[in-house]
């Protein structure tokens, strides 16, 4: 099974289908601080292959981002296949902005559309929104997991060997990131826009002061760290050691060693921590 189809039991799944591969990676990193599960797709044919394997699994797709222009048939075309098997909810993300193009999209069964340049936070908002208004619910938390530190996505909650651990909005959103992108190197630029998002004009070194703070929180020893590794040139990436079973996604619920899921002592919601 490749890591794309690896799901979050309780967790609403995603479906994004663009041809623009930093939309794509964008996308993906604000679906999953937002505690969703991404399958992305850069083909038509390949969205259609995912969407139709998520249908009768514990996770089918919830919401569909479509782009308009794909490289083997038009996101109208997805769209209309689409309408014939389910009514989830798609969101058209596209260039085209005449009126025309945008009620042509709706008319084929489209929920709302989103035009390039989009703000990532707005799209988060029309997700949300199009989720609550298809109605259902999602079901249960679930842990990340890497080493003996957990994240509790539900509760916005981190803790190290069961104790809490303190973070601010900029330094939860940036472990989120890590931990769901497994063994991904990140770029400085890739972490400010998964955090700030794509209009924010600070400078690229700042994502280090905010490493230094976090590590200065999570691990043993801030010098030699274990779980936040520098790869000089490139970015950031989430250690992983033998020991450790790295971005692990375990329902709530359910066992798991390496995942202890006792109660940790209540600390304020973290995505209202200062930044």
């Amino acid at each position: 099974m490749s890591r794309n189809k690896i799901t979050m039991k309780g967790k609403r799944t995603i479906l994004v289908v663009d041809d623009e591969v930093k939309i794509l990676s964008l996308v993906k990193s604000y679906l999953e601080i937002n505690g969703y599960t991404a399958l992305c797709a850069k083909t038509g044919r390949e969205g259609m292959e995912l969407f139709e394997e998520s249908e009768g699994s514990q996770n089918p797709v919830s919401l569909i981002l479509l782009d308009l222009m794909l490289p083997d048939f038009s996101g109208e075309e997805f769209c209309k296949k689409v309408r014939q098997a389910s009514d989830i909810p798609i969101i058209m993300i596209t260039a085209k902005v005449d009126e025309a193009s945008i009620i042509r999209g709706l008319n084929l069964g489209a929920d709302d559309y989103v035009c390039k340049p989009f703000s990532p936070r707005q799209l988060m908002a029309r997700v949300a929104a199009a989720l609550r208004r298809s109605g259902g619910r999602e079901t249960g938390g679930a842990f990340l997991c890497c080493g003996d530190l957990t994240i509790d996505t539900e509760k916005r909650i981190v803790s190290r060997s069961g104790k809490a651990v303190n973070l601010t909005r900029d330094e939860y959103n940036i472990l989120i990131l890590f931990m769901s992108g497994r063994a991904k190197i990140f770029t400085r630029e890739e972490i400010l826009e998964a955090v700030k998002g794509d209009a924010y004009e600070g400078f690229d070194r700042s994502v280090d002061s905010h490493i230094k703070r976090l590590r200065a929180k999570i691990e043993d020893d801030p010098r030699s760290p274990r779980y936040i590794l520098t790869v000089y040139g490139m970015g950031y990436r989430l250690g992983a050691p033998e020991s450790m079973r790295t971005g692990e996604r375990v329902p709530a619920g359910s066992r798991n060693t390496a995942c202890p899921q006792e109660k940790v002592s209540p600390i304020e919601k973290i995505a209202g921590g200062t930044p």
